[in-house]
């Protein structure tokens, strides 16, 4: 059953307590009960330390009588800190009493604390919201109305004092055991405590702390009570702790000298990432001359090509934005086609080197891996305290079977590395101005301005990806929002500040690009995908082609192609996730991450929604959007995408928690629960990216022998012409250097007096007819106007040769050419040629050694 909004939750730690436990949960209950209207729904944790009297019996007779008191019980006596840890992480309320068994601090006392912690929620200067306000006997407003022992008071002083020098200055009494915080900032602080004894008060204020969050001491009645745990020496404990706590971070702060924030763990996670991804792509690295990836159809050649492209814009200082070797002689805008400018201009020297397959292939495999520590480090860095937690979340982030159906094609959508660095940013900027005060403006412009060039950036690497995971960030924010509104009105100022300053560095940075983009030559306004364009609902249940457990057979029919297979979670995870979702529901994490990865999904189904196994057709959620600006050409399926990371930040929160025993005690719960994990990863588990034999270049190109037949400003002319099913004279032409333009091609362009986005040229009359005959086989009817047609496109395309490779139905081919240019052709260096006759000023420039 889901549990209703818990309004506070109060954990009360016990050890042998069988003489005063009764009483003191008796005043709570009737505390809080009292005032139904304050306190709303309220919850009673018991947390048993291995107590070997009768607490837990007294614990569970109070827990049959009243259903919101819950008992916990640790395996052994392992300490307060302990205790405490077990209680908070099984809360669920928005705000957390600690108090002890004893009831040293009456109960009443509660008030006091949780009107300060309402006085930080609402002071405008506080930018950050609330965090913990703390029962002290050290201000001068408390009332100690029976004092210990003089000796004892003092030697609590003094450990109090040298508690402030060692860790929380300013702090006057860190281990009065009353304390009331912010519901999730708790959780997460004592998520990420060590400390088991009574240092655990002292670590969790340094935490928060360090974290910015406000802790304000307030005075409150306090009695000594006969049989209290607490000896004089246990502050002479609590600084032994604290020093074994420093020197443990210490000596994991070793590599932190040598290199910032990086251990050992994480080059070992980086580096399993990097042979991950080589083992994906072995066939590929196996024959870079020859090695095709199978599964891209013509997106291998297509990329290849936009390498050469920039690089020999960048070698010889063209405008990297626009080129007229394809689609000849309009030529292509390659700021509107995801040439991925951020790598390929600076890889120039690679793919001038060593050619733009090895361009490909390291854009490939170290662009994953890059992809996947990233999400490592920010899930570590910003959402779990275990790094091989964090890396198992990464791994399903980065090679999610979304992700790895774009592997075959895409890097554009695989090489995702800026995407968790902008998250991270972002999130800088939500917390500035931390410890109450107003945000420090230099921080604010900094993040902002770093914002802003990480996004600049990955405009260049990819603007679809970059909207995509704004539209995460998104729905991400306002389900934080909703939860937390706290957090939000400390977080919309900074961040407004922040994006402010972002767009100052992107819109000059952006501007020609942008325009050349969307006004330039060759622009479009938007690309057409069709209308089957959304996932089937059955393509979040299914396994993908390429994971271990899936089949071809029954991948294909839920997706547009294999480059498209943007669901495919497989039925385990989808089953696992909403598991995770309801054993974690307490965090407002998850139920953000839940709702994200939801509404990512059904937008996912484009604008018309078929129930599967019916005729029954429903209104998508995307058809809000399928019209708007920039949305226009977003391949709707792809927006599943967004719940890779989610559920990757999910499972990194489920695989952190079970690796804690403090969390989850027993070890068999612990194995049943990575035992599931398991379960639901490995059906999904990518395997290699089959490859096969890619076709020669033609000796004609491949030799040069090209060039004795074209002059310059005219172009070579493939039968048929490259178009996106069939493009491998863009492989001609990358592999030979970009010696020659040709007609057609695969890319985006407009197409009609509207500019809509089409893939590939423009149609016209002679590549509709030699593709017509390359599908079928059959010759259509030639005659005088089919031959003038014919004519006027090649002299529209400028062409110097025509030229027919060896390739099915190349009979037919041949007959059709020859019939359109009443002509035969020569056979040339493997090829069929027919060269037509150049202009009195492109003839005089033709070299004299014709074939």
């Amino acid at each position: 059953m889901v549990r209703p909004t818990v309004t506070l939750s109060v954990v009360v730690p016990a050890y042998n307590e069988e003489a005063r436990l009764r009483p003191t949960l008796d005043a709570v209950r009737a505390h809080l009960g009292a005032d139904p209207g304050r306190w709303g729904e309220w919850e009673l944790i018991v947390v048993d330390d291995g107590s070997s009297d009768g607490t837990v019996a007294i614990a569970e007779a109070v827990a049959a009588e009243e259903p919101r008191v819950r008992v916990v019980r640790s395996p052994g006596n392992h300490g307060k800190g302990h205790a405490l840890r077990l209680g908070v992480l099984a809360s669920y309320g928005r705000r957390v009493l600690l108090t002890d068994a004893d009831l040293a601090t009456p109960i009443e006392e509660l008030d006091q604390l949780d009107k300060q912690l309402d006085k930080q929620l609402n002071e405008q200067s506080t930018d950050v919201g609330p965090g913990a306000a703390i029962g002290s006997r050290a201000h001068p407003d408390a009332r100690i109305e029976v004092r210990q022992w003089a000796l004892r008071e003092w030697l609590g002083r003094l450990g109090n004092r040298l508690i402030q020098a060692v860790a929380v200055d300013g702090i006057a009494d860190t281990q009065c055991g009353f304390k009331l915080f912010d519901g999730d900032r708790a959780r997460a602080a004592f998520a990420a405590s060590r400390l088991d004894g009574w240092g655990i008060d002292v670590e969790i204020l340094r935490y928060f702390r360090r974290a910015g969050w406000p802790v304000t001491e307030v005075p409150v009645r306090w009695a000594h009570q006969p049989g209290s745990k607490v000896r004089p020496l246990d502050y002479g404990r609590v600084l032994l702790e604290l020093v074994r706590l420093k020197a443990g971070r210490s000596r994991s702060a070793r590599w932190a000298r040598r290199a910032p924030g990086l251990r050992p763990v994480d080059l070992t996670v980086a580096v399993l990432f990097v042979l991950a991804a080589l083992v994906l792509y072995k066939g590929l690295w196996n024959d870079l001359d020859h090695s095709y990836l199978a599964d891209s159809g013509s997106d291998q050649n297509q990329w290849e090509w936009f390498f050469a492209v920039t690089a020999d814009n960048v070698r010889h200082l063209h405008n990297p934005l626009f080129t007229t070797f394809q689609n000849f002689p309009d030529g292509v805008n390659l700021m509107a086609n995801t040439v991925m400018l951020g790598l390929s201009v600076p890889l120039t020297p690679v793919t001038l080197a060593f050619g733009p397959t090895v361009t490909w292939a390291l854009v490939l495999t170290f662009g994953l891996a890059a992809t996947a520590t990233a999400w490592y480090w920010l899930f570590a860095r910003r959402l779990v305290r275990n790094r091989w937690a964090a890396a198992l979340g990464a791994a399903l982030a980065a090679f999610a079977p979304p992700m790895m159906s774009h592997a075959n094609a895409h890097p554009n959508f695989l090489v995702l590395f800026m995407i968790p660095v902008i998250i991270d940013r972002a999130l800088r900027l939500c917390e500035a101005g931390t410890g109450g005060e107003s945000p420090a403006p230099n921080r604010v412009a900094r993040d902002g301005v770093l914002l802003g060039l990480f996004m600049t950036y990955q405009i260049f690497l990819g603007e679809e990806p970059l909207l995509l995971a704004v539209m995460g960030m998104l729905l991400f924010a306002l389900a934080y929002a909703f939860q937390r509104r706290d957090v939000a009105k400390a977080a919309v100022r900074p961040l407004l500040r922040g994006l402010g300053y972002a767009l100052q560095v992107c819109l000059p940075l952006l501007a020609f690009p942008l325009y050349w983009q969307f006004f330039g030559p060759q622009s479009y306004h938007s690309v057409l995908h069709g209308d089957n364009a959304g996932n089937s609902p059955l393509s979040f249940l299914h396994f993908s082609g390429r994971a271990l457990f899936g089949t071809e057979a029954a991948a294909d029919p839920l997706a547009m192609n294999r480059t498209e297979q943007n669901a495919f979670y497989g039925w385990p995870l989808i089953a696992l996730s909403v598991g995770l979702v309801v054993w974690l529901r307490r965090l407002a994490v998850v139920r953000a991450l839940a709702f994200t990865a939801v509404v990512a999904a059904l937008l996912s189904l484009g604008p018309k929604v078929r129930i599967p196994f019916t005729d029954v057709v429903l209104t998508g959620p995307w058809r809000v959007l399928a019209h708007q600006p920039l949305f226009e050409s977003v391949i709707e399926s792809r927006v599943a995408m967004i719940c890779a990371p989610a559920l990757g930040a999910l499972l990194a929160l489920a695989a952190d928690r079970l690796g804690d025993a403090a969390v989850v005690p027993r070890r068999t719960e612990r194995l049943v629960g990575l035992m599931a994990l398991a379960a639901a990863l490995i059906p999904i588990v990518p395997t290699p990216m089959p490859v096969r034999e890619r076709p020669d270049v033609p000796a004609f190109i491949a030799d040069g022998t090209y060039r004795s037949y074209v002059s310059p400003g005219e172009s070579v002319v493939p039968v048929p012409l490259p178009d996106p099913g069939d493009a491998e004279a863009l492989h001609w032409q990358s592999a030979s250097g970009l010696g020659f333009s040709v007609p057609g091609g695969y890319f985006n362009g407009p197409w009609g007096p509207d500019r809509v986005g089409i893939y590939g040229a423009s149609p016209r009359f002679t590549s509709n007819w030699l593709r017509e005959v390359r599908n079928t086989g059959q010759v259509p009817p030639i005659g005088p106007g089919q031959q003038a047609q014919a004519r006027f496109d090649l002299a529209f395309w400028k062409a110097g040769v025509v030229v027919l490779a060896p390739q099915p139905n190349d009979a037919a081919l041949y007959e059709t050419v020859e019939k359109l240019l009443g002509e035969p052709g020569r056979r040339v260096d493997g090829v069929w040629i027919w060269d037509l006759p150049a202009s009195g000023a492109a003839r005089a420039s033709r070299s004299s050694g014709g074939s």
